[in-house]
């Protein structure tokens, strides 16, 4: 079993993009078309669930992506654990647009120029002995990408900031649903592609202590005489961010430029190349909250043994600030034992796969088949599939994954996971999972088409997999 450092710099290296740049130029044209029609058709229900009135009332009334196509470079080609073909592409996309948004009680809002940047890691597999020889392609940024609109006439547009917030946040929110990791946007490329073998389940835990900062905020001497009365010196908590997943933060420290935190939280990593964001902030609201901002990838934190001062930014200029981190990361393995630790923190995972439901009954225009999955207080659910053409709603896919950190002693005596098969919001029937069977399993891994008790002959097709963490050093 590889070692860290031969498993953070297992890589083909950089390569040049030339060649996918000369096809992403020539489908440009069919991706401008393609993307103006994703984007009305999921943009505008967001805005309406999500923003407030009358914001809610936007939508689009033109989008022209412009004739700049995106760019693409640093490839790095390589394989994953899995076997797929791993793809990871730097993007940078600097065009002028016009796009147009128009709402009740709203002025007309123009959109002229866009900008991104980020890294998207492209998985193509599993790999088969048929034509295309690919069963899918999975498209994810690695880290939330960066996102900049610039308005038409903005000067003449009443609280365009605010609205810009609005606009981005919906835009954002809506990128790392589907496509930010650990979310990945499937393209089945065989309509036979197998879920369980295209999954590229998360490489580990990272255990991540932020430990202490130093000169955060304002020294006394340079702050204004109005900061002096009403506070000296800052009372300072940090958040932290890993591309999608939940953020989490420290406990405030009060009346500190020098706080010592020591606090230690579990992240689950899909990629070495995640970043790992800080944003230090001031818990009173007297003062400017924001202290400043610092990221480092998981794969430069752990090459530098475990540990790094960070210096923070304030509004994108170089401060005094720093903050310590260190940090210990644990592969999942197909093994059990770490789960009777004793010790705090994640040390394990269970994954539900749904891929699919087969021999649904019933009128198919009346059915709108889904598959809950329920652990104990966890709860998910599948998207709901409905009759269309080109759609076999009586045998749908899903091709869904739902998982739940394991803490110590999670298993001991644990109820089983259910999987229920539902027809709209009512239950057509369901199946209990055993953990210990999934425990018994090779590899701890339980696949295959589970009868569906009350379901008149229908199966879901599901594994649940369990895995263990191991230290690695």
């Amino acid at each position: 079993m590889s070692g860290l450092v031969e498993t953070l710099t297992a890589s083909g290296g950089p390569e040049r993009a030339g060649f996918l740049n000369d096809i992403v130029e020539n489908l440009w044209p069919n991706i401008c078309v393609a993307g103006a029609t994703m984007t009305k058709q999921i943009v505008e229900p967001m805005f309406a669930a999500m923003l407030p009135a009358p914001l809610n009332s936007l939508h689009f009334e033109k989008i022209d992506l412009g004739h700049e196509p995106l760019k693409l470079g640093n490839v790095d080609v390589h394989k994953a654990e899995n076997g797929a073909i791993k793809l990871d592409v730097d993007v940078e996309w600097d065009s002028k647009c016009d796009i147009e948004l128009n709402g009740t009680m709203v002025p007309k809002i123009g959109i002229e120029h866009v900008k991104l940047r980020g890294r998207l890691s492209i998985l193509l597999g599993p790999l088969t002995n048929v034509i295309p020889l690919i069963g899918a392609a999975q498209v994810a940024f690695v880290n939330a990408p960066y996102l900049k609109f610039d308005y038409t006439d903005a000067a003449h547009i009443a609280n365009v900031g605010f609205i810009d917030s609005c606009i981005r946040k919906i835009v954002q929110s809506i990128m790392a649903s589907m496509a930010v990791l650990p979310n990945r946007f499937l393209v089945k490329l065989d309509a036979s592609n197998d879920w369980f073998k295209t999954y590229q389940h998360p490489v580990g835990v990272l255990r991540l202590t932020v430990e202490s900062g130093s000169h955060l905020g304002e020294d006394k001497e340079g702050k204004s005489f109005l900061k002096k009365l009403v506070h000296d010196v800052p009372d300072c908590f940090v958040k932290v961010l890993v591309s999608a997943e939940q953020e989490w933060r420290t406990k405030t420290v009060k009346n500190s430029r020098h706080p010592e935190w020591n606090e230690t939280h579990d992240f689950i990593i899909s990629d070495h190349d995640q970043q790992i964001e800080l944003d230090v902030d001031d818990d009173d609201t007297a003062s400017d909250d924001d202290i400043g901002v610092a990221a480092i990838t998981v794969k430069k934190l752990l090459l530098n043994g475990g540990r790094q001062e960070l210096s923070l930014s304030h509004k994108e200029q170089p401060s005094e600030g720093k903050v310590k981190l260190s940090a210990k990361f644990f592969r999942f393995v197909p093994e059990a034992s770490s789960l009777n630790s004793q010790e705090p923190g994640t040390h394990g995972l269970l994954t539900v796969l749904i891929a699919s439901a087969l021999g649904i009954s019933g009128q198919r225009q009346e059915l709108k088949p889904s598959v809950a999955v329920s652990w104990g207080a966890n709860k998910f659910s599948t998207a709901v599939k409905t009759d269309g053409p080109g759609a076999d709603v009586q045998n749908p896919s899903f091709d869904q994954a739902f998982r739940v950190p394991l803490q110590a002693g999670s298993l001991a005596d644990a109820a089983p996971v259910r999987i229920t098969l539902m027809n709209g919001t009512t239950e057509t029937g369901s199946v209990d999972v055993k953990l210990e069977d999934v425990l018994a399993s090779p590899d701890l891994t339980l696949q295959k088409d589970f009868a569906i008790d009350g379901g008149n002959g229908a199966v879901v097709r599901a594994a649940v997999v369990i895995r263990g963490t191991q230290l690695l050093e």
